[in-house]
């Protein structure tokens, strides 16, 4: 016990600093590289808030920044603001054709695309390198656990089976399984599979549960054993954009079940929750924790291109409706849609941090000290 108070807690905080200062930085960096290429001067780029720790200016003028505040950082374009909405003095300072709010709405919307697109990309190498170096990891057909009541229980399968085939279609990787029972809800199907050495079939009777308004079968099997599959180059890097859209797949289904109430929000986390599950996948070693960056940045990727105002998505939605009415939101309609996101995402926050106490037991040790 002493031990887990004593690394525990400073494994996760060493693993959420690099987990959220590699992801701050790819992000910023999206940003930093585009205004570069579509002619806007950069004056600052932080990571983190608050007080600066220590920083330093480039020959082009920019100021790099570490900040003591490690939750996000930024990129201080020149010339953000508008030309109402600045002072004499900072007008006066402007450099002609390198502010930002001069520049063409496209230019402007890939400024402020080019953050979560980072992350997208940082995600994709990530997964790269991970099945180029040390495989990519594949879900044997074997039974790691069998639910009680389920389909495979009533059918006689047994922890450890090793499943070959369905119906007579070959089984590789326990996708197959979950992918050909999905397609069969409440369907009869012939489960060839290996116990003991022997070959033996099963008829299994699957059953059901809906998802998306449709029904998908269900067999109530979890696979337990991983083999890492050698890639080349080549084939990783097809891997690792498969493996990225995936996860921005699911992840929007998660949060769309969530909207739509067909999944609850307990689990959704924020910073301590991260925190927390840097520093378990930490202690897994290094592939661990490079995947689950990988994962991290889809995530705020997508999060970051959502259409409120205050994030990227919110500035997008604004450039598009620029291009489309050919002329800028008025200032007014702006400011109250900023306010508005600002107030959304503080109230996401607090609730995101309440289940992260509920989840860390904090209230219920706060109860038993009362009591």
């Amino acid at each position: 016990m002493a031990q887990y108070f004593i690394s525990g807690p400073l494994r996760s905080v060493l693993a959420f600093l690099v987990v959220l200062g590699v992801l701050v930085f790819f992000h910023e960096l999206g940003h930093y590289l585009a205004a570069r290429w579509r002619g806007v001067h950069v004056e600052a780029f932080s990571i983190g808030f608050g007080r600066k720790l220590f920083a330093w200016t480039d020959h082009l003028g920019t100021e790099w920044r570490v900040a003591w505040l490690p939750l996000g950082g930024f990129v201080k374009l020149h010339g953000q603001e508008r030309p109402e909405d600045a002072t004499p003095e900072a007008r006066a300072a402007w450099i002609a054709g390198r502010t930002f709010h001069e520049k063409p709405v496209l230019s402007r919307a890939i400024v402020v695309a080019a953050g979560p697109l980072a992350n997208f990309l940082l995600a994709i190498v990530l997964f790269t390198l991970l099945f180029a170096f040390a495989g990519r990891p594949v879900v044997e057909p074997v039974v790691g656990e069998v639910m009680a009541s389920s389909a495979a229980a009533s059918a006689g399968i047994v922890k450890g089976d090793r499943i070959l085939a369905i119906d007579g279609a070959p089984i590789t990787r326990f996708d197959d399984i979950q992918r050909i029972v999905a397609a069969h809800p409440d369907s009869k199907l012939e489960v060839t599979l290996s116990r003991d050495g022997a070959t033996r079939t099963l008829g299994v009777t699957t059953g059901s549960r809906l998802a998306a308004g449709s029904k998908i079968g269900l067999l109530g099997i979890a696979g337990g054993t991983i083999r890492y599959e050698p890639l080349s180059l080549a084939a990783a890097a097809g891997a690792g954009v498969e493996e990225t859209w995936r996860v921005l797949v699911e992840t929007v289904s998660g949060v769309w079940q969530m909207i739509t109430g067909r999944i609850g929000t307990d689990d959704l986390g924020g910073p301590l929750r991260i925190a927390q599950l840097s520093g378990q996948v930490a202690a897994q070693g290094t592939a661990s924790l490079i995947s689950f960056i990988a994962v991290l940045s889809v995530n705020l990727g997508l999060i970051n291109l959502l259409p409120i105002p205050v994030l990227d998505g919110g500035h997008l939605l604004f450039y598009l409706a620029e291009a489309v009415l050919r002329r800028p939101i008025p200032p007014r309609a702006q400011e109250y849609g900023f306010r508005a996101g600002f107030a959304l995402l503080v109230g996401l926050f607090v609730f995101a941090t309440w289940n992260d106490l509920s989840h860390l037991g904090a209230f219920h040790w706060i109860t038993r000290l009362i009591g």
